[in-house]
């Protein structure tokens, strides 16, 4: 499917000519060759060489886990160099905005507000679902990316799949679903979509459920000619070789994965438990995520408490519609034992 990204995408970028180191079409085929181009230390050691900077090998291994082609996929420092990235190749600073849906990840505005990129926000129902109406009806020709984590950080919940989809077929710039905790929910990934909808992307990290928050790898899946552009305006080496080492690794690894994600959720429902018998803790909310929002009678003491304890949560009190909650990670079985232990010996 063909789609006009000069729709999306800022028309003094779309020129832009991307870096190419000069061994590319040659190494890339295979060819042995005598690598005298890029000034590198010629004494072989497992880093000497520049990475891959297209990521072919391990792209090649995603695509077959995620089934998605390999020109669909763009791999990033961090899913948050991808949300600067998009950002950057889409909106015009100073004119343009982004559309966000309080409580939601801090990073998206962050990265707008370093851009010099407007921030419009649509706050969530009470119960944390996406306000449709409200989305589109503030929304205009300056709104060009609208981000949705799903499940949502730092609430936990998955919102509903209709409303995602009505806002994909409606929104008049890109849909940015960012599925960090994916693994963890029971409805499963929008990835089948794509192919159907020419503005929607998709985010994924190996930091949560892959287990591999130190090697810095997001991956973005969209539109051939999305990810053609973001190609164009990336650092040239933007993941280096440990780190395409280390994820080809784990991707050998799933069904270990998979077993760690089934224990993680049998832990989160013993904490959600545990919670619910304690007086001081007002509401547990539900949680499709590896973590759980609770609310409490007073945010501040808790953490501080906890703190004193020698355990380490999230005061996310500062969120819009989360006032007076923590945000708790859920840890190994000990781990879990202690906490559970700490809170029961709080007074209300």
């Amino acid at each position: 499917m063909k789609i006009d990204v000069n729709k999306y995408l800022r028309k003094s970028l779309l020129a832009v000519a991307p870096y190419q180191s000069a061994r590319e079409e040659y190494v890339n085929d295979g060819r042995k060759m005598i690598l005298l181009d890029a000034n590198e230390n010629p004494f072989a050691t497992a880093v000497n060489r520049y990475p891959d900077p297209m990521q072919l090998e391990l792209k090649t291994q995603i695509a077959a886990w995620k089934k998605v082609p390999i020109n669909q996929i763009y791999l990033s420092n961090g899913s948050d160099e991808f949300i600067s990235q998009i950002i950057m190749g889409c909106c015009e600073p100073g004119v343009d905005h982004i559309v966000l849906v309080p409580p939601t990840f801090g990073m998206y505005k962050v990265a707008a507000t370093l851009n010099g990129v407007g921030v419009v926000e649509v706050p969530l129902t009470e119960d944390f679902q996406l306000d449709v109406s409200a989305i589109l009806e503030t929304s205009n020709e300056q709104s060009k990316l609208l981000f949705i984590p799903n499940p949502n950080n730092p609430t936990g919940n998955s919102f509903n799949r209709k409303d995602i989809k009505t806002l994909v077929e409606n929104f008049n710039g890109l849909v940015v679903l960012d599925e960090a905790y994916v693994e963890f929910a029971e409805a499963k990934s929008i990835l089948p979509e794509l192919a159907k909808h020419p503005n929607l992307m998709v985010c994924q990290t190996l930091s949560k459920a892959q287990g591999m928050a130190g090697v810095r790898l997001g991956m973005a899946f969209a539109h051939a000619e999305l990810i053609l552009f973001l190609n164009k305006i990336k650092a040239p080496y933007n993941i280096n070789s440990l780190t395409l080492k280390a994820v080809l690794q784990k991707l050998k690894e799933q069904e270990l994965v998979k077993e760690q994600v089934v224990y993680l959720l049998k832990e989160r429902k013993r904490l959600e438990a545990s919670f619910k018998e304690l007086d001081w803790i007002i509401t547990c909310f539900p949680s499709d995520a590896n973590f759980i929002l609770i609310r409490v009678d007073d945010s501040a003491l808790r953490y501080a408490q906890l703190i004193e304890a020698g355990i380490v949560v999230r005061n996310s009190s500062n969120s819009l519609g989360c006032e007076n909650t923590l945000r708790i990670s859920v840890g190994t079985q000990e781990e879990n034992n202690i906490l559970i232990n700490v809170l029961q010996t709080l007074e209300a």
